[in-house]
């Protein structure tokens, strides 16, 4: 439990040390780049190149000329900004951009960057995963202990009940703070590659296949009648769906049963229909890493089952 405060304390101060600043105009509105339905940021990383988002800086007088450009950028340019940009929004930046100037696509590169980083959390990811399965195995023991103390709610009684639980914890070797410790990796990550994605002109002028990356769906209907980029929506509902139905921890509480439970359904609903403002970057992001998630639970319940 310690262990944990700490990192969540780290982690938030990580975070409030920097983040995406955005163009006002002068009624103190997000200037929007209008192809894309993006608020464009104030401190971008490296020049933009598209014609109309160039015209929209030197409008609101934001000095573009001192960055260097998108396949030249640094994690040193800009110096230091903090502790929050320096570990992960520019190391970030720069990698999607180192891969995405070899393979000649910024989008497959981000989603390349982010498997590899669901990969070089594995351990972790695995242990969550793994969780899962050992409550299940743990649930009959655990139930049993629950009846037992059904209808006994003294303090002693209380207590007994606590130390079988823990018995039972030990025996099949449960944490269960393993997944709050994942949540709490995950967080910042996903704002990491939101920040990334936002203040990378090349990302968010890019395209893959026939999706521009900077690009939302409900501006990409609206503005242009391009139906196509439902798929990514429909995608992201499939991964989200699946990841959360195969991520499901075991637990024997009733009412924290019904609780996950609305919790999933409310999140399988408004994570897609969040996607629908959400860049497309963003979105290929998201996908990326829950089907990293689901294919490492089918995995790590086939070795559960030999």
């Amino acid at each position: 439990m310690r262990r944990n405060k700490i990192i969540l304390l780290i982690l938030v101060l990580f975070t409030i040390t920097g983040c995406t600043t955005y163009i006002k105009d002068e009624n103190n509105k997000g200037v929007k780049y209008e192809l894309t339905g993006q608020n464009l940021p104030s401190n971008i990383l490296c020049k933009p190149t598209d014609k109309d988002v160039i015209e929209i800086y030197e409008k609101y007088e934001i000095d573009i000329k001192s960055l260097p450009e998108c396949n030249e950028f640094k994690i040193s340019d800009g110096g230091y900004e903090g502790l929050w940009n320096s570990v992960f929004v520019k190391p970030l930046a720069w990698s999607i951009l180192k891969l995405g100037s070899l393979i000649k696509n910024y989008g497959l590169s981000l989603m390349i960057i982010g498997f590899l980083i669901r990969l070089a959390m594995y351990p972790v990811t695995k242990g969550t995963a793994m969780q899962s399965e050992k409550l299940a195995k743990a649930k009959p023991e655990m139930e049993q202990i629950e009846k037992k103390y059904k209808d006994k709610t003294s303090q002693e009684d209380m207590m007994k009940k606590s130390q079988e639980m823990m018995v039972v914890y030990q025996k099949y070797k449960i944490n269960p703070l393993s997944s709050c410790l994942f949540a709490l990796l995950q967080l910042p990550l996903f704002f990491a590659f939101l920040e990334a994605v936002n203040r990378v002109p090349a990302i968010f002028e890019g395209n893959l296949l026939f999706f521009q990356l900077g690009t939302t769906p409900l501006t990409a209907i609206i503005n242009k009648g391009q139906f196509q980029y439902l798929i990514i929506v429909a995608l992201l509902a499939i991964v989200t769906k699946y990841s959360f139905k195969l991520n499901k921890t075991a637990t024997i509480d009733a009412e924290a049963n019904r609780q996950m439970d609305f919790m999933n359904k409310f999140l399988m609903f408004f994570i897609p229909s969040a996607s629908m403002t959400m860049s497309t970057a963003i979105s290929l992001y998201w996908i990326t890493s829950s089907t990293f998630t689901i294919l490492q639970n089918i995995i790590v319940k086939r070795r559960e089952v030999k």
